[in-house]
């Protein structure tokens, strides 16, 4: 019988041959087995041992050596001793895991006859969970630094539904405020331009060429408007919605704010926290007392003049997420938003939720790079590049990928000129190629697969990288999950791709021993499976011809 899901059954293991110890397996956190990451210290890899090193004041090499005699005790009354090889103490203290080729054939066949949902580990077991991202304001077509939102945003919602969890998407449309009152005066202003008038332009107005275009288009219909600033953010947000469609991102609910206000849902929210006794008035204000959950200072949701602050409708608008029946909020926020994040928190654990429901994952900037310079950006003066811009020269999948390339938390230098490049040069290109290489010598081979191959005949050092690689899948997507960021995906598929053209360059599919040429096509096709399943999971196409 296959293990499926061999690392549970590790881990209970473990957990067991603690107990033998007679140590408690609460003195360490949740623990879980990682990759290894050289192919000499086996294939899975656990830390306990240097947790509990300070716990048990002993070395923790010495106490991974008890720990593996153990756990070598209970394999041996276990299914699974016929599918680990052997279990080493070593390094630092590290207990290694090496598992026999006979459970990577067997997952191989199965991988084979059931597809990519034979992978799957249900983490999330239905839970609801509710990614907000990009949520830019309906005042211009969507920037890079918004692109690179978007396509983290999709694929981690992606990659969170394919692990179980019930995800959905939302986009926060804040269609009032000043923000939108001067987009109005902006196409108002340029309206009176094309018209002949002489004026003033303010310099904190939008200038680009997109609020002459608006201006020009009510000039030309003639149109009638009553409010300037209702029409120009309706038309632009039929913009971001075909740019988000052809970037492949399909929200499943715009949430707009001025209809949150309509409802007399803020002010409910706030009536809520003041009988819980988190508001107060000071200066003719309402005060949030967010210190009281460790915020560095309380803060103003009513002014003195009576009108909300950013913060109030925000409150209002996490309180309803969690009415909607979500046990996880996941947001997108771009880095100016970081000081941000713990007065939200604070307003989560005021209305009585856990502040680990709540995650906030700050996705810095990207800088263009166009013939080796970056392209400068000023948002206000619409001189910036647009997604539309960046989708038209380098297309979706480029894009896509290029965007999820960095980690979420670090900066990204995305060059248009290496986007558009048809050679290993550009990672999305390699990594389509080597699906595209695959489909070629399956549809040209002249031998059909069989249902029952012999694995074992695999025994080359290419051929066991590359099946341990692609079934690596599930680890990757368990760190995606860890980390809420898709980009270890990004760096898997390469992996794949590189182990698959190496094994390619040295070894022919197609040769002379019939059982041989079995088990190298059965092996690709179920790298064009983890290749596909990658790919699909970023949002980028699988080519079947390139």
């Amino acid at each position: 019988m296959m293990k499926k899901n061999i690392q549970e059954e590790l881990i209970a293991i473990i957990k067991i041959a603690l107990k033998d110890l007679r140590i408690d397996s609460k003195l360490i956190q949740d623990f879980y087995l990682d990759l290894s990451t050289d192919e000499r210290f086996g294939d899975l890899s656990v830390n306990i041992a240097l947790k509990l090193s300070k716990v048990l004041k002993k070395p923790p090499l010495e106490i991974a050596g008890n720990i593996t005699e153990a756990i070598k005790i209970r394999l041996q009354k276990s299914a699974l001793k016929n599918y680990v090889k052997e279990v080493k103490a070593e390094g630092a203290g590290f207990i290694n895991f090496y598992l026999e080729n006979k459970y990577f054939y067997e997952q191989l066949q199965d991988l084979l006859s059931k597809g990519i949902n034979v992978l799957k580990i249900d983490k999330g077991k239905g839970r609801p969970v509710l990614i907000e991202f990009v949520s830019a304001n309906p005042t211009g077509s969507l920037s890079v630094a918004h692109a690179r939102q978007a396509a983290v945003g999709d694929s981690l919602a992606n990659i969170l539904a394919f692990l179980g969890f019930k995800a959905r998407k939302e986009y926060y449309l804040n269609d009032e405020g000043n923000q939108i009152e001067i987009l109005g005066k902006s196409v108002e202003l340029r309206l009176k331009e094309l018209q002949g008038e002489k004026n003033e332009f303010p310099e904190n107005y939008y200038q680009g060429d997109y609020i002459y275009d608006i201006a020009r288009e009510i000039k030309n219909e003639k149109l009638k408007i009553k409010n300037f600033s209702d029409y120009a953010s309706k038309h632009i947000l039929e913009i971001i919605k075909k740019e988000l469609v052809d970037f492949g991102v399909q929200f499943d609910c715009w949430y707009s704010q001025k209809s949150l206000d309509k409802s007399g849902k803020i002010k409910k929210a706030l009536e809520k926290l003041k009988k819980k006794g988190f508001l107060y008035e000071l200066d003719g204000a309402v005060w949030f007392k967010s210190t009281a959950f460790g915020d560095d200072k309380d803060r103003v949701v009513i002014k003195s003049d009576g009108l909300y602050t950013y913060l109030a409708p925000d409150i209002a608008y996490h309180e309803e997420k969690y009415k909607r029946g979500f046990k996880w909020l996941i947001n997108l926020w771009g880095p100016d938003h970081h000081g941000y994040i713990a007065r939200i928190k604070a307003a989560v654990e005021a209305f009585g939720h856990s502040r680990d429901s709540l995650s906030v994952i700050i996705v810095q900037l990207a800088t263009i790079f166009r013939e080796g310079k970056p392209v400068q950006m000023s948002t206000r003066k619409g001189q910036y590049i647009t997604l539309r811009e960046v989708l038209d020269e380098v297309g979706k999948d480029a894009s896509r990928f290029f965007f999820l390339m960095r980690r979420t938390s670090s900066h990204l230098d995305f060059d248009l000129e290496v986007a558009k490049k048809h050679t290993s040069e550009n990672p999305v290109y390699y990594v389509q190629y080597a699906h595209a290489r695959i489909c070629s010598i399956l549809r040209g081979s002249p031998v059909k697969i069989k249902k029952n191959v012999d694995f074992s005949i695999l025994k080359e050092n290419e051929e066991i990288r590359l099946l341990k690689k692609i079934l690596q899948f599930p680890y990757i997507l368990n760190t995606c999950l860890m980390t809420q960021d898709p980009y270890m995906l990004t760096v898997f598929s390469q992996e794949v791709a590189e182990s698959f053209h190496k094994f390619y360059d040295l070894h022919r599919v197609l040769g002379d021993n019939e059982q041989l040429t079995q088990a190298r096509l059965s092996l690709i096709k179920a790298v064009k499976i983890v290749l596909a399943a990658s790919l699909d999971l970023l949002g980028v196409l699988s080519p079947e011809k390139m």
